[in-house]
């Protein structure tokens, strides 16, 4: 076992051996699409107890990782932009998720009944979500954002990420009294909505101030960016609620501010910040976390996993094939929902909540991330090949994404 430094050290380094494994495979295997944060797990896992024992969590590193969990849900609120999800595809985005709650819940309300989970509400809201900050660099890359795909697609990612944020934050967050959690996330969408509103009032009037400052020293954006996160995730906190409610409200005030005005420059600051540095250590240290034996020491245990991949399907994917069929071709319905059923991060983090509060077996901690990392690893990649053909079926060419205004 080595020491705290030294594991550190070698989660840093699991951090920079990830992108480069992922390439290398992408390189060999080109129909493969195999992100980064799976990589970023299962090094986790190596490293961890469980398999070589070389790295063991302490107060640094576990504080390093929820730093990472809350830049994990800024960018899920910040990919959150109304203006191009409006309207109808928000409303079959919003039904869609509703219908797949109530599958959700029922069938684990089935397997808390049976005795197979403790927490019906923990795993039916693992089921709910949708890994759209995993899938947009991948579709992006396929230049598959555009369109009226595009568009439907990114509604239900925005829907799958939000929804199980705010039963995370009311249900099972640290008040265990429903009424005063109501009252308490009212509290904070006000702070919240006034804290948005006055950045976007001023927004017009210091952008160009600001942006000016991108490229010195002072890197002023990014300390504000930061500064709005963390302030929201102290004032979440300090309401008893849980943090990524206000990192991903933080996220959602950015998008709001920014608008359609052109923000890559920000964009990749930001990602350098988040996802060069602080998000990986949130994977590859709950990677360490997962209980591996629990999850393969019985065969109970064991059917665990194909168990949740299937119910991340059909939840998922089935209200994308009963809502989308007026909207979307025939050969463009399967992949929708494929990726509709592609999971991982907010899967890793409740089933976090889970452990921590002793409402979740470890063994179905595992199972619902190990299924989570499965839907990464095999829905894009048939999504996409199945996409590929239907362009091929209807002699097109995927629509690129609306550059901003």
């Amino acid at each position: 076992m080595l020491s705290n430094t030294q594991s550190f050290l070698l989660v840093l380094t699991a951090a920079a051996l990830a992108p480069i494994i992922a390439g290398i495979v992408g390189m060999k295997f080109k129909s493969i699409v195999l992100p980064v944060v799976v990589v970023e797990l299962l090094l986790g896992v190596v490293i961890g107890p469980q398999v070589l024992g070389l790295a063991h969590t302490d107060d640094v590193l576990n504080a390093f990782s929820q730093l990472g969990l809350g830049f994990l849900f800024f960018f899920a609120g910040y990919e959150i932009r109304m203006e191009k999800i409006k309207g109808e595809p928000l409303r079959l985005a919003g039904k869609g998720w509703l219908l797949s709650l109530a599958i959700a819940y029922g069938v684990s309300g089935i397997l808390h009944a049976t005795n197979i989970v403790i927490s019906d509400l923990l795993v039916g809201s693992a089921l709910v979500t949708t890994a759209i900050g995993t899938l947009i660099p991948i579709l992006r890359d396929e230049n598959r954002l555009g369109g009226e795909f595009g568009r439907q697609m990114l509604a239900i990612g925005a829907v799958g990420e939000f929804g199980p944020v705010m039963i995370v934050t009311l249900l099972l967050g640290a008040t265990s009294n429903a009424a005063e959690q109501s009252v308490l996330l009212i509290a904070f969408v006000v702070v919240a909505v006034l804290t948005g509103l006055a950045a976007t009032g001023a927004a017009s009037r210091w952008f160009e101030f600001v942006t000016a400052r991108m490229d010195n020293s002072g890197q002023l954006p990014v300390r504000l960016a930061v500064l709005l996160v963390f302030g929201l995730v102290v004032i979440a906190g300090d309401l008893g609620m849980d943090v990524i409610l206000g990192a991903f409200a933080a996220g959602m005030i950015m998008a709001m501010v920014i608008g359609d005005r052109d923000a890559s420059v920000f964009d990749s600051k930001m990602e350098a910040v988040g996802f060069g540095f602080l998000i990986p250590f949130f994977f590859i240290i709950s990677g360490m976390n997962l209980d591996i034996e629990a999850l393969f020491g019985s065969l109970s245990g064991a059917l665990k996993l194909p168990l949740f991949f299937v119910l991340m399907l059909v939840v998922r994917g089935v209200p994308a094939l009963l809502f989308y069929r007026k909207v979307l071709p025939a050969n463009q319905l399967k992949p929708l929902g494929l990726l509709s059923a592609t999971q991982l991060p907010i899967v890793v983090a409740i089933t976090s909540i889970g452990l921590e509060n002793g409402n979740m077996r470890p063994s179905t901690a595992a199972a619902l991330v190990g299924a989570a990392v499965l839907t990464v690893l095999i829905f894009p990649t048939i999504a996409l090949r199945m996409l590929k053909q239907a362009d091929a079926e209807n002699d097109t060419e995927p629509e690129p994404e609306a550059s901003p205004a």
